[in-house]
């Protein structure tokens, strides 16, 4: 009796060292997944913040907690199984949705760009794209749909990067590092978005309340400083799903045999790390994010025609198909 409980008491204690390394392996891939992705993370936190521009500060936490639970529901609920099932499966499709999602990524770019340079024709392809939406409460319902539209595309390319940084072949371990990454990707930008829209509140009590002189200097610079910093960071967030949309397709298209653009942005990233050696590697970042953007912007530019004349009417109509009466009513 005492010998076979030793045994048994012998095989719990090597499953839990079994599971211990393996949740041990777990946490590193996810780690190491997590910052492979850094860089769409950094565009995600870019570009979120421009979706509240407009609306009371009471308004503000609530659009980006939905926000927050849209990204949630994408990146656990759609983006997880089908990144599973398509690389098990059909891992070929991975790179033609990545390149339509890239493409979405420069028309909605491109078109705050068109809606800041030229406001009136803007307005007129809004015009033909989506009504105006009648009230507030249909405006922020317009704008949290279109947030988390956006979210999709760039949790598909945080999704994917983790994916491909995956060493296990275990599909269980694949899940739980990819659902580990996925919430924790989406505390750390949606946390982030939110101390940045609130910063001008906690300014204004800082203003009002700091115990110190320099406190409240400090509360009455945020105040004054937060609406250029929203003004600067939207700004970046739109150059951010430009770049990042036409990298994507840039990329995609070496898949196709097309590599020519991936050569000239290599060629561009090599020429600015050696013309600045000292600052080598931000320039080469910078040199690719320029390629890619001035690529996007064209490809985003030749887009929005056609969608305002085809894609989105065919959109609505297939929305309009499942219910969204919103769709319908335009």
């Amino acid at each position: 009796m005492s010998v076979g409980l030793l045994a048994l008491l012998d095989d719990v204690a090597g499953l839990v060292k079994v599971a211990a390394a393996s949740l041990d392996d777990v946490a590193g891939q996810a780690a190491k997944a997590g910052v492979k992705a850094a860089g769409a993370v950094i565009d995600d936190a870019a570009v979120t913040p421009r979706y509240v521009d407009g609306f009371t500060a009471d308004r503000e936490l609530p659009i980006v907690g939905k926000i927050a639970l849209g990204s949630i529901k994408n990146k656990l609920i759609f983006l997880l199984p089908a990144a599973l099932l398509l690389s098990a499966f059909v891992p070929w499709l991975i790179t033609p949705l990545l390149m339509i999602g890239g493409a979405y990524l420069c028309y909605e770019g491109a078109e705050k760009v068109l809606q800041a340079l030229f406001p009136h024709a803007a307005h007129g392809h809004e015009a033909q794209v989506e009504a105006a939406p009648p009230n507030a409460t249909a405006l922020e319902e317009s704008k949290i749909a279109g947030a988390i539209q956006t979210d999709f595309i760039l949790s598909a390319e945080i999704m994917t990067i983790a994916l491909a940084a995956i060493e296990t072949g275990n599909i269980i371990n694949e899940a739980i590092i990819l659902a580990v990454v996925g919430i924790g990707i989406t505390v750390v930008v949606y946390g982030g978005v939110a101390l940045i829209v609130k910063a001008d509140d906690v300014g204004l009590w800082l203003a009002k309340n700091g115990r110190t002189g320099g406190g409240r200097a400090f509360g009455r610079g945020l105040v004054t400083g937060m609406p250029v910093f929203m003004q600067i960071l939207g700004v970046v967030g739109t150059a951010a799903m430009i770049w990042v949309g036409g990298g994507i397709v840039i990329h995609g298209l070496v898949s196709f045999g097309l590599s020519a653009p991936e050569h000239v942005v290599e060629a561009a990233a090599d020429w600015g790390q050696h013309a600045l050696p000292a600052i080598g590697g931000f320039v080469a970042w910078f040199m690719t994010a320029l390629v890619d953007g001035i690529a996007g912007l064209a490809l985003g530019a030749a887009l929005i025609p056609i969608a305002g004349y085809a894609i989105m009417p065919a959109w609505k109509a297939i929305r309009s198909l499942f219910g969204d009466k919103s769709a319908a009513s335009h």
